[in-house]
């Protein structure tokens, strides 16, 4: 057995799932849980000035987007923004077409509604995309009918980081409604992994709906927002008291919005600078692992401009990848085998499988996933461990780790 060191090295590398809360963010949202906790709604002065905080953060976040204020809807993070971008336009468009256009490489928080409108009689048509995870405009366009509603393509994927053309696809539609003369189909993209890495100017994405929520950025979980673009009609999902214009009722969770606007905001200010950052050491960690350990695959695009800055999804052939991640975390090391969203499943994950991994090569994949507080440090201590650990673990017969035992292994 691999020796325990004496003194554990907490290495957080699932910044892809979630980050810790920034200080600066608590800091701006500190005051509105204790002494500006009004309603919003409410007219009286400790309402009047939680809605001016509100206002406050609304534009802010606007700013960011290159948007307008109005633009922007308030939710409870990115599943429900993404649930409201899907069936807002889906019930409130069903009579002129019900065809939705998505790729296989979309988050859960997308793939789950779209199978739901297909219940319904909806006609969804996925998009593949290539070995390294990227879709093409050129596939996207020629899919459009007449009867398309909604296009929805991820800006920056999750689990292998590869960086859609959001903006060539968006120009693409453009040229499609000019050329037919229509309004449709709107284009969504979810942005959640984007958000701290990449540009969000929705004018220059040609996006009419964009996701983003505040647990990826250092804000606080449970925060989120759809940008909605002027004229783009939505059919709300929750109804009551009529906030957010009638778009998303519910009394306004002033803290987390605070809290999201402030993350946003030093998220796209630092974005190159820790975007560089991070990209070293996911080259670093890269270059060490094909030194020591045979045997391995990058996952996704190559590390460059093409992909998430903070991403390396790496396969351990012949290693079972949950077994990998609970080796390493006894040492410490926090990582994920794909989307945080499904780690409770044994199957493995969805966007390895689209971009034609074998069964078994998905099922040994590792996404290590960098933040703000990652240092090199961090690559040194996990690379004096994780060799060992694989070694170790192909020393098992693969019937002792469970992996030639499950059914689609066999076949």
């Amino acid at each position: 057995m691999l020796p325990k060191p004496k003194k554990n090295r907490n290495v957080y590398l699932d910044h892809a799932a979630t980050t810790a809360m920034d200080e600066r963010v608590l800091k701006a949202m500190r005051p509105y849980f204790l002494e500006q906790f009004g309603n919003p709604s409410s007219l009286y002065n400790l309402g009047r000035t939680a809605n001016r905080a509100l206002a406050s953060a609304r534009a802010t976040i606007s700013a960011a987007l290159h948007a307008l204020p109005e633009n922007i809807i308030f939710t409870s993070g990115g599943t429900e923004s993404d649930n409201l971008a899907i069936y807002g336009i889906a019930r409130a468009h069903q009579s002129r077409g019900q065809h939705i256009i998505s790729t296989l490489i979309e988050h859960h928080a997308v793939l789950g509604p779209l199978a739901d409108l297909k219940k319904d009689g909806w006609d969804i048509t996925y998009a593949g995309v290539n070995k390294e995870g990227f879709v093409s405009a050129d596939e996207i366009i020629k899919k459009i009918r007449k009867d398309t509603t909604l296009v929805s393509v991820m800006y920056g994927n999750n689990e292998v980081g590869s960086i859609q053309p959001i903006a060539e696809i968006g120009r693409a539609i453009l040229k499609y409604r000019k050329e037919n003369n229509t309004a449709y189909p709107y284009f969504h993209t979810d942005a959640c992994q984007a958000a701290g890495a990449l540009t969000l100017d929705v004018e220059k994405l040609h996006v009419d709906l964009m996701t983003i929520n505040g647990s990826k950025i250092y804000g606080p979980k449970g925060a989120g927002i759809l940008y909605l673009r002027r004229g783009v009609k939505i059919k709300p999902m929750i109804l009551g008291g009529g906030q957010e214009k009638r778009t998303r009722s519910g009394t306004e969770n002033v803290p987390a919005i605070i809290g999201l606007a402030e993350a946003l905001k030093l998220a796209q200010a630092d974005r190159i600078k820790e975007g560089d950052k991070q990209k070293k050491l996911c080259s670093m960690l890269w270059n060490e692992i094909q030194k020591k350990i045979p045997k391995v695959k990058l996952n996704g695009p190559e590390i460059g401009d093409g992909r998430l800055p903070n991403n390396l999804n790496v396969t351990f052939m012949d290693v079972e990848g949950e077994a990998l991640l609970l080796y390493l975390d006894e040492y410490g090391v926090m990582c994920s085998t794909g989307s945080a969203c499904t780690s409770e499943s044994l199957e493995p994950s969805h966007v390895l499988m689209a971009m034609g991994l074998p069964y078994e090569y998905a099922h040994g994949s590792l996404r290590f996933t960098f933040g703000r507080e990652n240092s090199l440090a961090d690559v040194t201590y996990l690379m004096k461990y994780l060799p060992a650990i694989v070694e170790q673990l192909r020393e098992l017969s693969p019937v002792s780790i469970g992996f030639k035992q499950h059914a689609k292994y066999k076949k």
